[in-house]
């Protein structure tokens, strides 16, 4: 299964990224490289995490890793996995 990260993903990633490095690069590293290990790991088990709570729709989930939420799409069909943002939950 195809990883895809939507250009949103992406952008609030870095934005999340560099407000980390502020305090300190090392912890930013860090959860760039933790975060991304959970997300390579989706794809032997696309449907493990619950259906999201933001859209009706059983094909896209909500990845939690530490205080953020990560909402991705399954698309079976297509054999493609879309990672389209991460928010922190506590602040929406």
């Amino acid at each position: 299964m195809e990883i895809i990260y939507h250009p949103r993903f992406e952008k609030r990633l870095i934005d999340i990224l560099d407000y980390i490095a502020q305090d300190k690069i090392s912890a930013s590293v860090n959860f760039a490289t933790e975060l991304e290990q959970h997300i390579l790991q989706i794809p032997s088990n696309p449907f493990q995490y619950r259906k999201s709570l933001y859209f009706d729709d059983e094909q896209i989930r909500d990845m939690t890793y530490k205080k953020f939420t990560i909402v991705y799409e399954v698309d079976i069909d297509n054999d493609e996995l879309l990672i389209f943002d991460i928010f922190n939950r506590n602040k929406l």
